[in-house]
Formats: structure tokens, C-alpha cells, sequence
């Protein structure tokens, strides 16, 4: 018994190193794979490799005034992370934040060093905003990726779901891309033979924006969730003429706007 035990252990604590390992080599592959990442970790590092081969220039007094506003920024980039860490809900969000925060507190120690040192940064992190942009969510958990003719034969033909969660979004828009992950990880969990998901890109589809009541204006309402029954909108998030944040739309407020727990408790009883 008690080996049979220590071997659970063991399997557990492989499992564990597995997981660890497969995130480290997914963040590593990201960094290297996307421009977007790439750009800023190569910039970001381009301030190591200034401050270091000029620190000789210095005088010891600037070098010590120096340090102690560069280890002042990462005492409060550090909390700022601890932070965001506990409340931001998505991955996507929480790299977008932090990101935000390293640019500001790169810029204001670049002011430090020397202002010519701060206009080659907001030129670098100008270039990248206007070349890449941060990479989507790709999974698409149980969601199904639609364009507006499936997802109007879903509407008008029936099919095997009363309701439909669907998703307008366009990648675009880095708030639909901050939230990408929200409505997949909401159909792992919700997705059933009542309730089925969607998702339709109006960044290749624009002209079904008006269609569905979705404004591409200034300010847009991307993304919006619309909730189907028979083909009928019974419900949307944001509401029309409502300003959302990027930090409203959680799978928290999404789940409890929709009432997504009744519909899977109606399925789980039989309704």
C-alpha cells in the first residue's frame, strides 16, 4: 500500500513538471514565433544592453541615483503584477496590462538616462503598435467559428440547440482580442444540446454588423454577445448605447448576464 502510494506521488509530481514545462515552452515558443512579442522582448532587452555597455560613463553619484529609480519601477512593476495577476481573468488581458506598465516604466527610467534614450523607445513601441498587434485566442473550445450565411441557416432552419450564444468580434479590435478566450472557455463548460456557441469575425464580415444591431462606429460595441431562442435575440451584452470596458466582459458577468447556470441546470433536469 504504501508503495503504491509513493508511486501516486511521484506520478502527480511528473504531471506537475509536465504542465510547467509545456506553459515555459509555450511562452518561449510565443516569444519567438510572434512579431508582436518578439519586437517587445527585443526591445525591452535593448535597455539591458545600453544601461550596461555605457554604465562606465556614469558618475557614481548618477549611477547610484540611477539604481535606485530602476529598482523603485520594478518594486512597483512587481506589484502592479501581483495585482493584475489576481484580478485580470484572462491570460491575454493580464500580458496586455503588463506590457502597458513595462512600456511607462521604461519610458519614465529612460527619462533618467536621457531624453534622446526616451524618444527611441516611443519610436520602437510606435513601429510595433502600428505593424503588429497582439496575437487572438485561437482556441475555439466548443464554439463554432461562423460566418453570416451559417449562422443565419442556424437561425432561420432550427437545428438541434433552442439557444445560441454567438459572439461578434473583430480581431481587429484589441479589445475583442484581450477577451478572444472568454466565450470558448464559456462553451467547455456550458456548451450542451440546449445551448451551443458561435463566434462571427465582422472584421472579414463587416456588412452583418447592421444586420444584428452591432455598431462599427466610433465608439464600436465589439465585441457583443447575443443569446438566440428560435431564432429570436432575447438578450445582448453590451446592451445598445452602452459604453462596456474591456474589464467588464469576464466569464463571471457574461455567465450571470445570460444566466447560463440555469440553462445548464434545465439541461442537466431535462427541461
Amino acid at each position: 500500500m504504501g508503495k503504491k502510494g509513493k508511486n501516486t506521488n511521484n506520478g502527480e509530481s511528473d504531471v506537475d513538471r509536465t504542465q510547467y514545462y509545456d506553459i515555459t515552452m509555450n511562452i518561449l515558443f510565443a516569444m519567438v514565433s510572434e512579431p508582436y512579442y518578439l519586437l517587445h522582448f527585443l526591445t525591452f532587452f535593448s535597455y539591458f544592453s545600453i544601461r550596461f555597455s555605457t554604465s562606465q560613463l556614469f558618475s557614481p553619484e548618477f549611477a547610484a541615483h540611477l539604481l535606485r529609480r530602476e529598482l523603485q519601477a520594478l518594486l512597483a512593476f512587481v506589484t502592479l503584477t501581483a495585482v493584475k495577476m489576481v484580478k485580470e481573468e484572462t491570460w491575454d488581458g493580464f500580458v496586455a496590462d503588463m506590457l502597458l506598465f513595462a512600456k511607462i516604466f521604461l519610458v519614465g527610467i529612460s527619462l533618467v538616462v536621457d531624453y534622446h534614450l526616451t524618444l527611441w523607445f516611443m519610436l520602437a513601441f510606435l513601429v510595433i503598435y502600428i505593424f503588429t498587434q497582439q496575437p487572438p485566442y485561437t482556441g475555439l473550445g466548443s464554439s463554432a467559428q461562423l460566418t453570416p450565411l451559417q449562422l443565419e441557416a442556424l437561425l432561420t432552419e432550427g437545428g438541434t440547440s433552442k439557444f445560441w450564444l454567438v459572439e461578434f468580434r473583430s480581431l481587429f479590435s484589441s479589445t475583442c482580442i484581450r477577451t478572444s478566450r472568454v466565450l470558448p472557455e464559456l462553451s467547455i463548460t456550458f456548451s450542451n444540446k440546449n445551448i451551443s456557441f458561435g463566434v462571427v469575425d465582422l472584421g472579414l464580415f463587416p456588412n452583418t454588423a447592421a444586420r444584428f444591431g452591432v455598431s462599427l462606429g466610433i465608439p464600436d460595441q465589439l465585441p457583443t454577445f447575443i443569446l438566440f431562442e428560435n431564432a429570436e435575440e432575447i438578450s445582448r451584452f453590451p446592451e445598445i448605447n452602452s459604453v462596456a470596458k474591456a474589464s467588464d466582459i469576464t466569464k463571471k458577468r457574461l455567465c450571470r448576464h445570460f444566466e447560463l447556470d440555469k440553462h445548464l441546470l434545465d439541461y442537466v433536469s431535462g427541461k
